[in-house]
């Protein structure tokens, strides 16, 4: 099995940069939406408006799921979303975070086709999420963030030692 490498230039920094924060400030955007912060139910722009919409979508992906669940999936979704999002935008245990978002984005990708079909989830690029975390999850390093800054300074007290 063969393997890419990305050499360490300023374009693989700001790309895995870039990803990282496409992906963080997706899941708080969607998040935002389900508590109404982009706007109420109906307007443009907005998915769900409030979060009882959002639990009515949880459970048409999750039709199979018995509906007394359906609040508590909407519920560990949510803060899952919120969880992973903050980790990424700030850098923090990124490597796992990114993997988690990808088995999120799988889970949540497998259940769209099952309830829409296999279009729903190409229109919204969840494939292109789980490609996205899963790339991350291989990085080497992540520039500007906490893992790096902890990385420095945890190779600067060993120099010092």
């Amino acid at each position: 099995m063969s393997t890419i490498t990305v050499k360490n230039s300023k374009f693989a920094n700001y790309s895995s940069l870039l990803l990282r924060m496409g992906l963080g400030v997706g899941f708080l955007s969607a998040v935002a939406d389900r508590f109404g912060l982009w706007g109420a139910a109906g307007q443009p722009n907005v998915d769900w408006g409030n979060f009882s919409q959002f639990l009515q979508y949880t459970h048409t992906l999750n039709w199979y799921v018995p509906a007394g669940m359906i609040p508590l999936l909407g519920v560990v979704a949510t803060g899952a979303e919120i969880l992973f999002g903050l980790l990424l935008v700030i850098g923090w245990r990124t490597r796992a975070a990114a993997l988690l978002s990808g088995v999120l984005l799988s889970i949540f990708a497998v259940a769209m086709t099952l309830s829409l079909g296999i279009k729903a989830p190409l229109n919204y690029a969840v494939f292109t999420g789980i490609g996205g975390s899963f790339l991350l999850a291989s990085c080497e390093g992540f520039p500007f963030s906490v893992d790096e800054l902890l990385a420095r300074r945890s190779t600067h007290r060993l120099a010092e030692q």
